[in-house]
């Protein structure tokens, strides 16, 4: 699989990250040898990525990625975490904590967890809005001296803040919401700052939270995400699923399905707008070989402006969260 570098400096990466969110967490953990065997097949397959985070599962994801990587695994993944998110014993989250302190405790625990002695890229979640930047990126960059973390990653943040961060310590990567019904970072400056400034972007939400699956018609019994995904409710699903619709000619001509293509899409946004990695969730092993098939696929000039058509920037229905998930992105100030 052919690498890029992930920001200036950066590490060598696949265009695909394998994202381990739901193997802890949303839908309950998932099956421990079919979520190991997902992040050995992921491996095999030379993605080396693997994105996690201390909350996902209240540090079960990291407990269970730590088993994955035993035996050698380790010294062939590259392991991103974020830090930051505060839940309470019932699952909720609760704020945002980006304090020098909470930083070094955080990292003390993920590494403990992880069976490491070093996170690759360490991040914040989210911006702290009672701690500056400046602090937290610092602090950071006293474990970059101490040799527990090698590279320094952001989430969901400005485009002012991506300078703040990076005029203090280099930044690896940006990790951002960014697929076919998610066009904000084209036009609030965050893909432009970060190619102006070598920084990688690492994109999370490819499949617009399952829309972009192409198999998605309607909400099952219980599911939540019609009251804190607004593009999932009724009065926004229909004309969001007539979009993915439109998707679908265009992914049988190139004998891939739906969310092959918005990750092929994803991909093919490296080059002008700088190095972007789209990162896919999977619990399975085959969800992984379905993942390499976007990697697989190159989108031509006139295949992009087809898609561009057949869903414009801003036609989605739906803000990305509730207003008051909203609240907490930076990235949306």
């Amino acid at each position: 699989m052919r690498t890029r570098t992930l920001g200036a400096g950066g590490p060598q990466v696949a265009p695909l990250a394998l994202g381990c969110a739901g193997m802890s967490d949303h839908t309950g953990p998932a099956d421990e040898a079919d979520a190991v065997a997902t992040i050995h097949a992921a491996l095999d397959a030379g993605v080396t990525l693997i994105d996690t985070a201390d909350f996902y599962g209240m540090g079960h994801n990291e407990d269970l990625i730590g088993r994955a990587l035993r035996g050698g695994a380790r010294d062939r993944a590259l392991l991103s975490v974020k830090f930051g998110g505060l839940r309470d014993p019932d699952g909720a989250f609760v704020g945002i904590e980006g304090r020098p302190a909470h930083v070094k405790n955080a990292l003390a625990y993920s590494l403990r967890r992880l069976g490491t002695d070093h996170v690759d890229i360490y991040r914040p979640s989210r911006l702290d809005p009672a701690t500056p930047i400046e602090d937290t990126v610092g602090a950071i960059a006293e474990m970059v001296e101490a040799g527990y973390v090698r590279h320094i990653g952001l989430s969901e943040v400005s485009a002012e803040t991506i300078r703040r961060a990076h005029a203090v310590h280099p930044i690896c990567d940006v990790q951002i919401e960014y697929s076919l019904l998610s066009r904000g970072p084209e036009t609030n400056g965050i893909l432009d700052t970060c190619r102006e400034l070598g920084i990688g972007v690492t994109a999370y939400g490819v499949l617009a939270h399952g829309l972009l699956t192409g198999t998605y018609r309607q909400p099952a019994d219980g599911d939540p995400r019609a009251n804190w995904l607004p593009r999932f409710h009724p009065d926004n699903l229909a004309t969001n699923l007539a979009l993915v619709d439109r998707l679908r000619p265009l992914a049988d001509a190139h004998g891939i399905g739906v969310a092959q293509l918005a990750a092929a899409w994803v991909i093919a946004r490296s080059g002008e707008r700088g190095t972007v990695v789209a990162v896919l969730g999977a619990r399975r092993p085959h969800r992984v070989e379905e993942a390499l098939a976007a990697a697989d696929v190159t989108l031509t000039g006139a295949d992009l402006a087809a898609i561009d058509r057949a869903v414009p920037a801003g036609a989605v229905a739906g803000t990305r969260y509730a207003a008051p998930l909203m609240a907490l992105l930076d990235s949306e100030s």
